[in-house]
């Protein structure tokens, strides 16, 4: 793993502004405070069955919300959003019935098993009749990389079917996007949105499990059950009328069908704009669905700075997971203990150790739990499009999900590394526990562009998201990594992702810390971090 070369002087300049409010006792004493038994208690709260899931617009939400209110106000901090502790996002629930299938070319493919179908329009019943299939390799148009595999094309009408990831990832050369770690036009919203741009009736994502990231019973569990979008006053009759996945097998069988091999057509689709038309192979499915608009809710607490209030550092962390369901044998309820009943427990703990401090920071601190990050980033999404802090007063963004849980390391993984000043604030605080930074351990999944943080990103907010490492401390740690990470793996976004009491949160407890100080480090800075000059994201003016 490559490592960031600690900035050393850089840092020290970078903070040399800061200012020392409190005793180094009482720092130590905040510093401290957060613990793995504290922690360990909340998470097990959050993912316990009691809470369902954390279904945005649920008891699991009440439930959830009430307990973040509880223990920030005990804490001392006030509602952020002119004294309320809640901002609402409309939402609607567009839940497609499982009794569908999939036609092509005569043979039926099955809900689930072959396939997930369904749509963002609020509308009951949508529909593809015959459309012609075109594949379109990663169905991407980015002028920045002379990359548009649309060109000279015409799908209105059609349907169109996409690889998942970008090309970067398929050859591995650096040169090409990326390489190996994923942009956003390699996500599948992105890909939606293109082909919704591009007047298609269908878009079908091709689902393999390396550029994908994670296995087809993530498609199965994810993307089936109700799915939650934005209520909008078109009715999002803008995108597609069906979007969805089909297993690799159903694509190999399909590409044979039209006279095609789709590994070859897939090395094609990786050298430059492609597309070809699927022969005469045309598709048909009907998608009903049960529409419920309703508002759910992002918290947001604000513990006000000592000399400029106005300027705000703000964590986030999303609250929500994917609820239960009832169609399901067995334990039915996704609890997401690890995503993200840990980053929503670290919040609560962060915020124990600035109340602790007897002289509040010079800048307020913000804690924003969001909504529906499950669904699309929506909550953070929303905050953005409607943030209650302006954002020339939103000095930094520090995110947290899925914490680590699989004991301590002695480095700390940064994804998105080297995008802004954030990474020399975190190898300061890093260098107090004798830990190095290291970068994305997984770029491929394009972690940078999936977590809440990417809105404050888009906002020109430096944002950082970061957590764990690859180095265990000992011998010991690196076994107990071993297991626990299979576990995890194997859970994730699955009934099985719980609370469980043999965890190892030390590592957990050693990042919240370093979140906690390079927080405090930037509120009592009279400087802003910034971006740097290469990356794409830069404060707005």
């Amino acid at each position: 793993m490559k490592k960031l070369t600690p900035i050393g002087i850089a840092v020290s300049l970078l903070l040399s502004g800061c200012a020392t409010t409190n005793d180094q006792h009482a720092l130590d004493a905040a510093y401290n405070s957060i613990n793995a038994e504290q922690l360990g208690q909340h998470i097990k709260t959050i993912a316990s069955d009691e809470f369902e899931g954390r279904a945005p617009s649920t008891k699991g939400e009440e439930l959830t919300l009430a307990y973040l209110e509880k223990h920030f106000k005990a804490l001392g901090f006030v509602g952020g959003n002119k004294g309320s502790f809640y901002q609402e996002v409309p939402l609607v629930s567009i839940e497609a019935s499982p009794d569908m299938s999939l036609t092509i070319d005569g043979k039926t493919y099955q809900y689930k098993k072959d396939m997930v179908m369904g749509t963002s329009r609020m509308s009951e019943l949508e529909a593809i009749e015959n459309s012609e299939l075109v594949f379109v390799g990663y169905g991407i148009n980015a002028p920045e990389y002379n990359w548009n595999d649309y060109e000279g094309l015409d799908v209105k009408g059609k349907t169109v079917v996409m690889l998942v990831n970008d090309p970067g990832f398929a050859t591995q050369d650096e040169s090409l996007f990326t390489g190996n770690a994923m942009t956003y036009y390699g996500r599948w919203t992105y890909k939606y949105e293109e082909a919704s741009r591009q007047g298609a009736a269908g878009a079908i994502i091709v689902h393999e499990t390396a550029p994908a990231s994670y296995p087809w019973s993530v498609v199965e569990n994810s993307w089936s059950g109700p799915q939650f979008g934005f209520q909008k006053e078109n009715k999002n009759m803008d995108r597609v009328a069906v979007e969805g996945w089909i297993t690799l097998d159903v694509a190999n069988e399909l590409f044979t069908k039209a006279g095609l091999d789709f590994a070859k057509e897939k090395a094609k689709a990786a050298k430059g704009n492609y597309s070809v038309d699927m022969g005469d192979l045309t598709a048909s499915v009907t998608v009903k669905s049960e529409i419920k608009k309703s508002v759910s809710r992002n918290f947001i607490a604000t513990l006000p700075g000592a000399e400029t209030p106005d300027e705000h550092i703000i964590y986030s962390a999303h609250w929500d997971h994917l609820g239960k369901d009832p169609s399901k044998k067995g334990d039915n309820i996704y609890n997401g203990a690890h995503d993200n009943a840990t980053g929503t427990a670290g919040m609560i703990e962060i915020a124990e150790a600035f109340a602790m401090l007897p002289n509040k920071p010079a800048r307020s601190v913000t804690f924003l739990a969001v909504t529906a990050e499950e669904q699309g980033l929506l909550g953070a999404k929303y905050y953005a499009a409607n943030p209650v802090i302006d954002a020339n007063k939103s000095v930094a963004n520090i995110n947290m999900d899925s914490l680590n849980l699989l004991g301590r390391v002695k480095d700390m993984s940064v994804v998105g590394a080297g995008k802004s000043e954030m990474d020399e604030y975190l190898a300061r605080a890093a260098a107090k526990q004798s830990r190095t930074l290291s970068g994305d351990p997984r770029p491929a999944a394009g972690g940078y562009y999936r977590s809440d943080h990417f809105a404050f990103a888009q906002m020109g907010i430096p944002a950082m998201y970061s957590g764990g490492g690859t180095e265990a401390i000992d011998d010991e740690t690196a076994r107990y990594r071993k297991r626990m990470g299979l576990i995890l793996r194997g859970c994730y976004h699955q009934p099985c992702d719980q609370y469980r009491k043999g965890w190892d949160l030390s590592g957990a407890v050693e990042d919240l810390q370093l979140f906690y100080q390079v927080g405090l480090d930037i509120a009592d800075s009279t400087t802003w971090p910034k971006w740097y000059s290469q990356s794409e994201f830069q404060r707005k003016k």
